[in-house]
C-alpha cells in the first residue's frame, strides 16, 4: 500500500512506527525476450504491437510481485526512514527490471533474427535509462506546432513547447513539428530503432490529425509558397534542432539547409537569383551534415576552406565567389566520400537526408559532451527522457539587404535593467546584405529591464552565436529597418509578458519579414537574477514565491564576495586549477609559512599563503592573507573550512602545482614557476589560479544589504520555517553572520581559540607537563624539575586560569553581538597532536626547548608519543575531555562566567547551548554531563539575581554511526542533536575525505556516477541521511521535546537544506557567508514542500 500510495505514508509511519520489520524486494525471476521490430515495413505491424503488448503485460505483472521478509527485524523508529528507501528501491527495481526485459539474451532468437532481414533484435544501451512514463501504444509521437503547448514541456522539450507556444500565440514563426523526447527514449531504450509508422507520419501519412498527409505536407501548406521538400525544382529546405526539457546549451546537434542536392541547389539559385546563397546554403549543408550525421572532424573541411582562401589571399568566408564556392562543394563532396566508412557520396536524397539529421539528433543525447554535462549539472535526476527533434521550415538572414539575423534580451542579462538589449550583424554571408539574431528581454547579466540584442545582416543563426563576426546593437536595427524593430518590440513585449520572465530570443528577418526561431527564459548572472526577482514582484509580473524559487541559492553567495574585473579575466589564463573551496577572489604575494605571511602583512604587504596543507598552526598566516592555495586538501580540508568561516578565498588541491620548499617556488604542470614573492592571483568561486595582478572588484554589505539582495532575503525570511544559524568561533565572524541574517550561532569551535601566538604556547605547556607530573614524583632530582619554582600543579592550574580567562573573554564577545540569540559552543574536539604536531619545524621546536627548558630529545619523545595512526578516530573529542576532566571544567567555567557577566551587563538572560563532541556511547555523555552539571549550577547558585532565570542546554554533535543507531538512549541525556555530517559523512562512507577528495571522489562523481554530488559538499541522502533519520525518529520518540539541527558544512548546501527542512530539523548551521544562501534555499525548500503538501491533498 506504501509503494503504491506514497501519500499515505506518513500518517501510516505515525500508527506504526514502533513496529518493526524490514521491507525486501523480491522480484519474480522472468525469462528475457527479444522484441522485433520492423525498420520499415508497415506490414509486420500487426505482430509488432502483439508483442509489445505482451512485453507489458509481463512487465505489469513483473512489477507488483514483492513481499516483506518478516523473519529479519529492525531496531523500532527504523521504520519510518525505511519506507522512503523502499519506495525508492522499488522503482529502481522496476526500472531495472524494465531494461532487462528489454535485452536479448535467447541465442534461438537471435539466430532467428539472423536468418530475417526484415526483422531487427532490439538491445539496449548500457546508458542508464529512466523508468518509462509513458504507454508505447497509446503515445502521441509527432506534435504540429498548433498542437502543442508551453505546459508539454517534458513531451517536447523547451524549444519544441515554445515553438509551439508561440505559433498560439499568433507570432510568426516558421512552421514545423516536433518529435517527441518520448521517441527520443525509445530510441535508446529499443537499439537505435524509431517507434513503428514514425517516418510514415512524417513523409506521408496521418499526423496527428491532418488526414491528407504527413507532418511535412503541414509545413508545405503553412508556407503556401510553392516548395515542396524533395522536389528539385521548387526545393522547401528544412532545419533539424535539438531541444530537451532542460536548455544543455550547445550539447546537442543541429542541421540546417536540408533537402539541397545537386540539382535542387540550382533550382535554390535560379529562384532567389543569388547564386553565392544558394552555393554557400549547400556548402554549410553538406559540411555540417558530414560533422553531426556521419561524426567527421571539422578540420578536414575547414583545411580545403582555408586552403581556397590563402590562395586567393582571403581574410573572411564572405569573400569567397560562386566560382569558389562551385569548387567548395566539389572539394566537400570528395572529403565526405573518403571519410564515409562505406566511401558513399554524399546523399542526394532530401528524405534520407532528414531520416538520417533526425537519427543524428537522437544520438547526440547520449554524446560523452552531453552525458558530461548532464553529470555536471546534476540533470539526470530530473526525469528527462531525452532531447525531442524540431523539424522547421528554413528561413534566411543572407539573402539580400532586406535580411539579417540577431539576439535580443528583453531585460539586460548582466545587471537585470528593464531595458532591451540585443546586437545584429549584417552582410555576413554574401555580396548582399542580410542577417539573423539573437534577443532578451532583460539585460542578463544585471537584469535591467532594458531590450537587449544583437544581429548580424545577411546571416544564417550560427554566425551571431558562434561569435564569426562581431554583431551591431539591436538599436542599430531601429535605424535599419524600424517597422521590423517595431514589430519586434511587440512581441517581446508580449512574450515577457505572457512567460511572466526575462526572454532570450533568437530572430531571422528574410526579405524584411520577421521571424522568431526561439524564445526561452534568459540565462543571466545572479545579480541580474535577483534584481529581475524583485523587480518582476514590484511590478506585479510575479508573486513574491516565484521571485524566490526563480534565484539559485547556491550563487548568490558570490554577491557577498570580492570579484576580478571580468573585461581583464576574459584576456587571463589559468596557470592550474584545483577545488573552489571557498568563494571570492584573492591578489597577492607569494609565501609559503605563515609566520612570514603575518611579517610581511605588518609591512603592509598582501599576501597569498602557498601551503601543501594547512595545519591549526596557520591560523595567524591564514587570517592576514588574502587568499589561500593548497596543493593537498579538499572542500572539506581544513584549510578549506577555515576559509569559509573567514570569508576569505581558497583553492585546495591545486594538484596542477608542487612547492620546492628549498628553492621557495612553487611549480606548474605548464611550466611556469613563480617564486617566493611573486604575485599571483586566485578565483576561489572557480578554484582558477592565475600568475600576476588580475584588477578586483570589492563588495560594501552595507550597501548590497539596502539593494534588492535585502529585500529578496527579506521575503526568504518571512517563508522559512527552519532557523539558519552561523558556524562562528569569533566576535567578527559573529557579526558578519548577524549582518548577514543569522538567528544564532550553531557551532563555536573552541579550538580555534587556542592558537594564536601567547596562548598556544599555554597550551603547549600544559601538554608537556603531563607526564612531567608523573616524572617528578618518580625523579624528584630530575634537572627539568628543579629549576621550576613552582610544582607542577600549581602551574598546570595557573594555565588552565589564564586559558579560562582567555575563553571568558571571547564567549562574553560572542554574546554581546548575539545578545539574547542562541550560541552553541562545542567543546575542545581535536587531538592534542594537533598542537605539537609530527612535521613541526626544527627552528620551532627549539623555541619551545628554550622557552619550556627542556631538551629536543624530550620534546621528540613527547610528539612521537601523542602521535595517532588515525587521529579522526582517536584520542579526541569527549575522549579528551573525559581523560582530561580539567579541560571540559575550564571551557565550562569560561563559558558560564561570560554568560553570567553579560547577562547582567545588558540585563538579558543569555542561556548558552554547550555540546559534547564525538560522543559513541551514552555513558561517555553521561560522564561529561556530570562534570558539566557541577561547575555550571555552582556558578549560577552563586548568582542571587540569575539563579532563578539564567538556563543552560546540553547538547551532543552526532558525528559517530554508533550515536545514530543508539540515538533513544542518549537523546533522554541532552536537550539538543547536532549532526556533525562531515565526520558522519567519512565515518559512514569509510572516506577519508581529504584522501577521497583528491584521489578518486571527483572522478566518482562525473565519470562512474558512483555518487551524484560529492558526499562531502552535498548530503548523502541514501547512505548518511538513512542514518539520520533514523537517530532523528529515534531521538524524538524518546525526547520529543528533542531539538535537532545540523552544524556541518552542509548546512550551507542547498540540496541538504532540503533534506533537512523535510525532516523536521529545527536549524542548519553554515559558515557565515553562506547564511543568505541557507536562509533563501530554506525558503525555498519550504515553498516546495507545502506545493507537494497541497498536490497530494488535492489528489
Amino acid at each position: 500500500s506504501l509503494i503504491r500510495r506514497p501519500h499515505i505514508g506518513s500518517s501510516l509511519i505515525r500508527s506504526v512506527l514502533p513496529v518493526v520489520c524490514r521491507a525486501r524486494l523480491i522480484s519474480r525471476s522472468s525469462t528475457s525476450q527479444t522484441f522485433r521490430m520492423s525498420s520499415t515495413s508497415s506490414s509486420n505491424k500487426k505482430s509488432e504491437s502483439h508483442n509489445r503488448n505482451n512485453n507489458h503485460n509481463h512487465h505489469s505483472e513483473s512489477q507488483s510481485s514483492f513481499s516483506f521478509d518478516r523473519s529479519h527485524m529492525l531496531y523500532a523508529g527504523a521504520f519510518a526512514a525505511a519506507i522512503s528507501g523502499v519506495y525508492e528501491k522499488t522503482n529502481q527495481w522496476r526500472h531495472d527490471h524494465d531494461n532487462k526485459n528489454t535485452r536479448s539474451t535467447s541465442d534461438s532468437e537471435s539466430q532467428s533474427q539472423s536468418e530475417s532481414s526484415s526483422t531487427t533484435s532490439i538491445t539496449t544501451s548500457n546508458i542508464v535509462m529512466p523508468p518509462r512514463m509513458y504507454d508505447p501504444e497509446n503515445t502521441k509521437w509527432i506534435y504540429l506546432f498548433k498542437q502543442g503547448r508551453k505546459e508539454l514541456r517534458n513531451e517536447l522539450g523547451g524549444k519544441g513547447a515554445n515553438l509551439c507556444e508561440m505559433t498560439n500565440l499568433g507570432i510568426r514563426i516558421p512552421p514545423g513539428f516536433t518529435i517527441s523526447t518520448y521517441v527520443c527514449d525509445f530510441y535508446n531504450r529499443y537499439g537505435g530503432q524509431f517507434p513503428d509508422g514514425l517516418m510514415h507520419s512524417i513523409f506521408n501519412g496521418e499526423s496527428g490529425g491532418d488526414a491528407d498527409g504527413g507532418a511535412l505536407r503541414y509545413i508545405e501548406q503553412e508556407l503556401d509558397n510553392g516548395t515542396w521538400f524533395g522536389d528539385d525544382a521548387h526545393p522547401l529546405l528544412l532545419s533539424v534542432r535539438s531541444g530537451a526539457a532542460i536548455s544543455m546549451p550547445g550539447m546537442m546537434d543541429t542541421v540546417l539547409n536540408l533537402g539541397l542536392n545537386d540539382c535542387s541547389v540550382e533550382s535554390l539559385a535560379q529562384s532567389t537569383n543569388n547564386r553565392r546563397f544558394a552555393y554557400d546554403s549547400y556548402r554549410r549543408l553538406i559540411q555540417m551534415f558530414g560533422n553531426v550525421v556521419m561524426g567527421f572532424d571539422l578540420a578536414h573541411f575547414e583545411r580545403e576552406l582555408e586552403a581556397i582562401k590563402q590562395r586567393n589571399g582571403y581574410q573572411f568566408d564572405t569573400q569567397l565567389t560562386v566560382d569558389d564556392l562551385r569548387q567548395l562543394i566539389e572539394k566537400y563532396k570528395r572529403v565526405y566520400q573518403e571519410l564515409h566508412p562505406q566511401h558513399l557520396p554524399f546523399p542526394q536524397q532530401p528524405r534520407e537526408q532528414l531520416t538520417m539529421a533526425i537519427e543524428a539528433v537522437f544520438k547526440s543525447w547520449n554524446t560523452p559532451r552531453a552525458v558530461a554535462y548532464r553529470n555536471i549539472n546534476h540533470l539526470n535526476d530530473k526525469g528527462l527522457f531525452g532531447t525531442a527533434v524540431n523539424v522547421q521550415a528554413m528561413v534566411f538572414g543572407n539573402k539580400g539587404d532586406t535580411s539579417g539575423t540577431g539576439v535580443c534580451f528583453t531585460r539586460n542579462p548582466s545587471d537585470g535593467t528593464k531595458k532591451f538589449y540585443g546586437e545584429f550583424l549584417m552582410n555576413a554571408q554574401g555580396e548582399d546584405a542580410s542577417g539573423t539574431g539573437v534577443c532578451f528581454t532583460r539585460n542578463p547579466s544585471d537584469g535591467t529591464k532594458k531590450f537587449y540584442g544583437e544581429f548580424l545582416m545577411n546571416a544564417q543563426g550560427e554566425d551571431v552565436v558562434s561569435g564569426i563576426r562581431t554583431p551591431l546593437s539591436i538599436d542599430e536595427l531601429a535605424k535599419i529597418m524600424p517597422h521590423v524593430y517595431q514589430e519586434l518590440v511587440d512581441i517581446y513585449q508580449k512574450l515577457e509578458l505572457h512567460y511572466a520572465d526575462m526572454q532570450d530570443m533568437e530572430f531571422t528577418i528574410q526579405d524584411g519579414r520577421l521571424f522568431i526561431l526561439q524564445t526561452r527564459n534568459g540565462k543571466r548572472t545572479v545579480r541580474a537574477a535577483v534584481k529581475m526577482a524583485v523587480d518582476m514582484v514590484n511590478e506585479g509580473l510575479i508573486d513574491k514565491e516565484t521571485a524566490l524559487m526563480r534565484v539559485n541559492a547556491d550563487q548568490i553567495e558570490q554577491l557577498l564576495h570580492k570579484q576580478f574585473d571580468d573585461a581583464v579575466l576574459k584576456k587571463s589564463k589559468a596557470i592550474g586549477a584545483g577545488l573552489p573551496a571557498s568563494p571570492g577572489v584573492a591578489v597577492g604575494k607569494i609565501v609559503f609559512d605563515a609566520a612570514k605571511a603575518l611579517k610581511w602583512h605588518h609591512n603592509g604587504q598582501k599576501v597569498v599563503l602557498v601551503r601543501n596543507e594547512t595545519s591549526p598552526e596557520d591560523i595567524m598566516g591564514m587570517n592576514v592573507a588574502e587568499g589561500i592555495l593548497t596543493i593537498h586538501g579538499g572542500m572539506t580540508s581544513h584549510a578549506a573550512v577555515i576559509a569559509r568561516g573567514m570569508g576569505t578565498c581558497c583553492v585546495a588541491g591545486c594538484s596542477d602545482a608542487q612547492i620546492h620548499e628549498g628553492a621557495r617556488t612553487l611549480m606548474f604542470h605548464d611550466g611556469t614557476v613563480l617564486h617566493e614573492g611573486d604575485v599571483i592571483s586566485l578565483d576561489g568561486t572557480k578554484g582558477a589560479v592565475y600568475a600576476g595582478t588580475i584588477p578586483v572588484i570589492d563588495v560594501n554589505l552595507a550597501t548590497l544589504k539596502k539593494s534588492e539582495f535585502g529585500e529578496l532575503l527579506s521575503w526568504a525570511q518571512q517563508y522559512k520555517t527552519m532557523g539558519v544559524r552561523a558556524n562562528a568561533d569569533n566576535p567578527h565572524d559573529a557579526q558578519n553572520a548577524l549582518d548577514l541574517g543569522c538567528s544564532g550561532i550553531g557551532l563555536c569551535r573552541t579550538e580555534h581559540m587556542f592558537f594564536s601566538k601567547d596562548r598556544i604556547k599555554l597550551m603547549r605547556e600544559m601538554i608537556l607537563l603531563e607526564d612531567a607530573e608523573e616524572d617528578e614524583v618518580e625523579n624528584p632530582h630530575k634537572v627539568f624539575w628543579r629549576k621550576r619554582r613552582k610544582s607542577v600543579l600549581d602551574r598546570k592550574s595557573e594555565i588552565l586560569h589564564k586559558l579560562g580567562t582567555y575563553q571568558k573573554n571571547d564567549f562574553a564577545g560572542i554574546f554581546r553581538i548575539l545578545k539574547d540569540k542562541v550560541v552553541t559552543i562545542r567543546l575542545l574536539d581535536p587531538p592534542l597532536h594537533e598542537f605539537l604536531p609530527h612535521d613541526m619545524p626544527v627552528k620551532e621546536k627549539k623555541i619551545i626547548c628554550r622557552e619550556l627548558r627542556m631538551s629536543m630529545h624530550e620534546l621528540d619523545d613527547k610528539i612521537d608519543e601523542l602521535h595517532e595512526t588515525n587521529p579522526m578516530l582517536g584520542h579526541r573529542g569527549c575522549r579528551l575531555g573525559i581523560t582530561h576532566p580539567e579541560i571540559t571544567k575550564m571551557q565550562v567555567r569560561a563559558i558560564i562566567e561570560a554568560a553570567v557577566e553579560v547577562s547582567k551587563e545588558l540585563e538579558i538572560a543569555i542561556t548558552p547551548e554547550i555540546m559534547v563532541p564525538l560522543v559513541g556511547h551514552k555513558k561517555e555523555l553521561l560522564l561529561q554531563k556530570q562534570l558539566i552539571s557541577e561547575v555550571a549550577d555552582e556558578i549560577i547558585a552563586n548568582e542571587p539575581t540569575l539563579r532563578n532565570v539564567m538556563k543552560y542546554k546540553i547538547g551532543t554533535m552526532i558525528e559517530v554511526p554508533r550515536a545514530a543507531l543508539t540515538a533513544d538512549e542518549i537523546a533522554p541525556l541532552v536537550d539538543f542533536f547536532s549532526f556533525g555530517t562531515n565526520d558522519l559523512t567519512q565515518m559512514t562512507c569509510g572516506f577519508s575525505r581529504d584522501d577521497a577528495q583528491s584521489a578518486f571522489l571527483g572522478e566518482y562523481v562525473e565519470k562512474y556516477g558512483v555518487y551524484d554530488y560529492d558526499p562531502f559538499q552535498v548530503l548523502d541522502n541514501d547512505g548518511v541521511g538513512r542514518i539520520i533519520n533514523i537517530a532523528v525518529n529515534a531521538g524524538k520518540l524518546s525526547n520529543p521535546a528533542l531539538e535537532i539541527g545540523i552544524c556541518g558544512e552542509h548546512g550551507g548546501d542547498p540540496h541538504s537544506i532540503e533534506f533537512c527542512n523535510g525532516n523536521g530539523f529545527n536549524y542548519v548551521s553554515c559558515s557565515p557567508f553562506r547564511v543568505p544562501v541557507a536562509i533563501l534555499a530554506a525558503a525555498q525548500s519550504e515553498i516546495k514542500r507545502k506545493k507537494e503538501t497541497l498536490k497530494n491533498k488535492t489528489s
